[in-house]
C-alpha cells in the first residue's frame, strides 16, 4: 500500500505594494498598486528635469515596488495605474534664491517627493548673500507652485496665519490680509462637497509677498512655529507635502545653509 505523498505548502499570496505603503499620499491613490508604466513615466520625468534618476528618489522607489508587484503576478509589465495614466506624473522645479530650487514630484496631482537642491550660482559677497535670503512671503508664493491646487482647509489657514504673524511680528490679523482671507476660504470650503468649487491655495497665496505689510527672512524658529500651527489643526496630525509649512521649512533650511557659507568664495553642488 503506497503512502500518500505530503502536499507542498502553497506560497502565501503576496500583498501588492501600494502608493500608500511607500509615500505619504491619501485618498484613492493610496490604495493603488504601483504599476511598471507608472515607474517608467516617473523615471522619464526625473531624467528630463534632473538629468538622471535620483538615488532613493520617487522613481527608484516606484521601480522597486513595480518590480515586486510584477514578480508577484499582481500587475503586468505594460500595466499603468488608471490615475497615473489619466493625470500623469510630474517633476517640477521652483527656483528660489540663493542658487537653490525645490524639486517636487507628483503622481496624479499627489506629491510623492519634495526636496531642496543647490544649483551653481555666481560668486557672491557677504552682503549680497544676506540680502538674498528667502523671506516668508517668498516661501508662501513658492507653495503655490507645489500645492496651489490644494483646497484651503483649517490647517492651511492656521499655517498662513502663523506665517503672517511671524513675518510681521504682530499677532493682530490684518483685515483682508492673507490670514483673514485663508480663514474665510477654509470656512467657505467646509460647506462644499467635492473639491471642484473650493477655494484653492493659489487663489489665497498668489502675490503673497506683496500682500504682507512687513516681511522677513524665514528661520528655523519660524518654520517650527508654522509647522506646529498646521499640525495642531490637522485631524491626521500630518503636514501636507509641499504645503505651506513644508515650503517655509525648506526656505529656512536654504537660509541656514546660506548663512553657514558666509565669507566663502561660492557655494553650490550637492
Amino acid at each position: 500500500m503506497s503512502q500518500e505523498q505530503p502536499k507542498r505548502p502553497q506560497a502565501a499570496e503576496q500583498e501588492p505594494v501600494k502608493y500608500g505603503d511607500v509615500f505619504q499620499v491619501s485618498g484613492e491613490l493610496a490604495s493603488k498598486p504601483i504599476a511598471p508604466e507608472d515607474a517608467a513615466m516617473m523615471q522619464a520625468a526625473e531624467t528630463t528635469v534632473l538629468g538622471q534618476v535620483q538615488k532613493g528618489g520617487p522613481a527608484a522607489v516606484m521601480q522597486a515596488a513595480a518590480f515586486h508587484n510584477e514578480m508577484a503576478g499582481i500587475v503586468r509589465h505594460r500595466d499603468v495605474t488608471d490615475m497615473a495614466g489619466e493625470a500623469g506624473v510630474t517633476v517640477t522645479e521652483t527656483d528660489l534664491p540663493p542658487g537653490t530650487r525645490i524639486i517636487t514630484e507628483s503622481v496624479a496631482g499627489h506629491v510623492v517627493g519634495q526636496y531642496v537642491e543647490s544649483t551653481p550660482i555666481v560668486r557672491m559677497t557677504e552682503s549680497s548673500e544676506v540680502q538674498s535670503s528667502i523671506t516668508i512671503g517668498e516661501a508662501l508664493e513658492a507653495s503655490v507652485q507645489t500645492a496651489g491646487n490644494k483646497p484651503v482647509n483649517h490647517s492651511d489657514a492656521a499655517a498662513i496665519q502663523a506665517a503672517e504673524c511671524r513675518a510681521t511680528g504682530s499677532s493682530i490679523i490684518t483685515p483682508g490680509g492673507l490670514a483673514a482671507t485663508a480663514q474665510s476660504a477654509a470656512a467657505y470650503n467646509d460647506g462644499l462637497i467635492g473639491d471642484q468649487d473650493k477655494v484653492k491655495l493659489k487663489e489665497v497665496l498668489a502675490g503673497a509677498k506683496a500682500k504682507l505689510p512687513v516681511d522677513k527672512a524665514a528661520t528655523r524658529e519660524d518654520a517650527e512655529g508654522i509647522m506646529s500651527a498646521e499640525l495642531r489643526n490637522d485631524p491626521n496630525l500630518t503636514a501636507h507635502p509641499g504645503g505651506v509649512a513644508a515650503t517655509v521649512a525648506a526656505a529656512a533650511r536654504i537660509n541656514e545653509k546660506s548663512y553657514a557659507h558666509l565669507g566663502s568664495a561660492s557655494f553650490g553642488g550637492q
